[in-house]
């Protein structure tokens, strides 16, 4: 029994010690940026203009820069994209963090 329970708490050493960085708390900005992309021809590459001006103004940011910059971080982010006649233009917006 002693042996399982010493197995047990070493399982539970490694599973802590090998958690990945990715469980940890972010910090967020307190204001929200947004970007405008270019008009494009394809939804895809429209949000990809959207998002490279949005981590470009975050990076720009006093107190944020790169660490900030990652879309993916970004809590309430927002997507938004209209089609027109001159092609689709994606505003994002979203409150940049660090993990």
């Amino acid at each position: 029994m002693r042996t399982h329970t010493l197995c047990l708490a070493i399982a539970a050493l490694f599973i802590t010690l090998a958690t990945p960085t990715a469980y940890a708390a972010k910090t967020c900005s307190d204001a929200a940026i947004s970007a405008r992309g270019e008009p494009a021809r394809f939804l895809w590459l429209a949000k990809t203009k959207a998002r490279a001006n949005w981590r470009r103004k975050v990076r720009a940011t006093p107190g944020l820069g790169t660490d900030f910059s990652n879309w993916g971080n970004a809590e309430t982010s927002d997507e938004r994209c209209i089609t027109a006649e001159g092609g689709t233009v994606c505003i994002f917006t979203g409150y940049p963090c660090k993990r």
